[in-house]
C-alpha cells in the first residue's frame, strides 16, 4: 500500500484492488490523511481498516487491536493488497486516533456511510441522550468527556454527535445537535433534562414533534401534568367532571420479572399550559413483578408530547415512549459492557471521541445486517475473517 490513502474515482485501483464506491472502506479513504507524506509507513485508511477488523473480531483495547493485527498480518496485507507485510505498533493506532484524525470529519464520513444505506433515515423516532468517557475521568476528578448523540433506535445507527464542551450542559449543546438534523416529519424523544421550552419551540419551527419525561426540574409543569391525574374528590350526590383520559396498557414477561406498563394521556391541558407546540400530556405507570420471589415495584412517569391526539393515540404513543429506550439499550449499553468503552483508557487528543465513533461504528454494522445480539455477531465474524473483510471493502447489501 502507498503511503498516502487511495483516492477511488473508480472501483478498482492500479493495482486491481476492489473496492466497493459504496464500502466503508471506499468511505474511510475520503479522509485527508494530515501526515506529511514523506515517510509514512502506512495509510490512515489501512490503520482504520486494521482497528475495524479487529473490533468487529473482538479486540476493544488498543493493545488488543495490535497485536491482533500482527499475528494476521499476512492474510490481512493479502486482503487489503498491501506491498509490504508489517504491523503498526500500538503507539501508531494512537498516535492516528489522538492527533492524526480530524475528528469532525471522522464523525461525518461515518454518517455518511450509514446515510447513503438502502432506506436509511426513513424511520421517524430520534432518541436524544448523552454519555460520559468514563475512561477519560483522571484522579481526583468527577468529570470526564462527554458526547450527546442523536439517534435511530429503529435503525441502529448514530445521526449526529457532538462533544459537549467543559462549560456547557446537555441543554445548551442539543440545539447545536438538532439544528444539523432535519426533523420535517421527525419525532424526538427525551428525558426529562431535555424538557425545556426553547428545545421544544426549536423542534416544532423546524417541523419535527418532541416527546419529553417531566420531572421537578420543570416544576410547575409537573404538578399541573400530576395534579390532572389526581382521583378526583366528588361531593356526595353529584358525579365527577367528564374527562377525556385515554389508555393504553402492555404486559410483558421475560429476564424473569414480569412487566405492565399503563399509559393514560389527555388533551385537556392543551389550551392551559404556556408549553410551545403542547398538544397531549400524559401519565406512565410501571408495574415490576420478580418471578423467583413475587417482588414488586411501582414507577410513575409524567409527559407532555406535541403530538396531537390524532397522529398518536394512546397505543402509539406508548410504542413512541419505549422506543426511546432504544438508545439505552442498543447503543450506550453496547458501548459499555460489550465493547467495553468505560474501561478504555485513551486520553490523548481525540483518541477518546473517535473510539467511541468507532464503537457507534461496530453496533450500527451489525444492526444494518439484522444481528440483535453484538457479541453473537462479533464471535461470528471472528470465526469468518474472509466475511469480515467483505463487510469492510463491499456495500453492505452484498454482504
Amino acid at each position: 500500500m502507498q503511503c498516502s490513502a487511495p483516492t477511488f474515482d473508480v472501483n478498482i485501483d492500479p493495482r486491481g484492488f476492489v473496492v466497493d464506491l459504496d464500502s466503508l472502506y471506499a468511505h474511510l479513504a475520503r479522509l485527508r490523511d494530515r501526515r506529511h507524506a514523506r515517510g509514512l509507513r502506512y495509510a490512515l485508511v489501512t490503520i482504520l481498516g486494521y482497528i475495524v477488523l479487529a473490533k468487529l473480531a473482538g479486540e476493544d483495547r488498543l493493545f488488543g487491536i495490535s497485536q491482533w493485527v500482527r499475528y494476521r498480518q499476512g492474510a490481512l496485507a493479502e486482503a487489503l493488497h498491501l506491498a509490504k507485510r508489517r504491523a503498526p505498533c500500538v503507539n501508531t493506532y494512537r498516535t492516528i486516533l489522538g492527533q492524526v484524525i480530524d475528528i469532525e470529519e471522522f464523525e461525518r464520513v461515518v454518517r455518511e456511510f450509514f446515510a447513503a444505506q438502502p432506506h436509511a433515515g426513513q424511520s421517524i423516532v430520534i432518541a436524544l441522550d448523552g454519555k460520559t468517557l468514563r475512561g477519560t475521568i483522571s484522579a481526583g476528578q468527577t468529570q470526564g468527556r462527554h458526547l450527546l448523540a442523536a439517534y435511530l433506535p429503529a435503525e441502529g445507527w448514530v445521526l449526529f454527535q457532538v462533544e459537549v464542551a467543559n462549560k456547557e450542559n446537555e441543554i445548551s449543546a442539543a440545539p447545536r445537535v438538532l439544528k444539523s438534523l432535519d426533523l420535517r416529519g421527525k419525532i424526538v424523544t427525551g428525558d426529562a433534562m431535555f424538557a425545556q421550552r426553547e428545545l421544544s419551540l426549536q423542534i416544532v419551527e423546524m417541523g419535527g414533534d418532541y416527546i419529553w419525561t417531566v420531572k421537578d426540574n420543570q416544576s410547575t409543569l409537573r404538578q399541573d401534568i400530576e395534579l390532572l391525574f389526581q382521583p378526583e374528590k366528588t361531593v356526595k350526590g353529584f358525579s365527577p367532571a367528564t374527562q377525556d383520559f385515554r389508555t393504553a396498557q402492555t404486559v410483558e414477561k421475560g429476564h424473569g420479572r414480569e412487566e405492565r406498563r399503563v399509559l393514560t394521556v389527555s388533551a385537556e391541558l392543551k389550551t392551559y399550559l404556556d408549553w410551545p407546540g403542547a398538544e397531549q400530556v400524559f401519565k406512565l405507570e410501571r408495574h415490576f413483578k420478580r418471578t423467583r420471589d413475587g417482588h414488586t415495584m411501582h414507577e410513575v412517569v409524567y409527559g407532555i408530547t406535541s403530538l396531537t391526539p390524532h397522529a398518536a393515540d394512546p397505543k402509539r404513543l406508548l410504542q413512541l415512549i419505549r422506543s426511546h429506550w432504544g438508545i439505552e439499550n442498543g447503543l450506550h449499553y453496547r458501548r459499555d459492557e460489550t465493547l467495553r468503552e468505560d474501561w478504555c483508557q485513551l486520553k490523548q487528543g481525540h483518541a477518546p471521541r473517535a473510539m467511541a465513533v468507532i464503537n457507534n461504528l461496530m453496533v450500527g454494522l451489525v444492526a444494518q445486517l439484522g444481528w440483535k445480539n453484538l457479541p453473537e455477531a462479533r464471535r461470528y465474524l471472528d470465526a469468518h475473517p474472509q466475511k469480515a473483510q467483505r463487510l469492510l471493502l463491499l456495500r453492505l447489501s452484498d454482504f
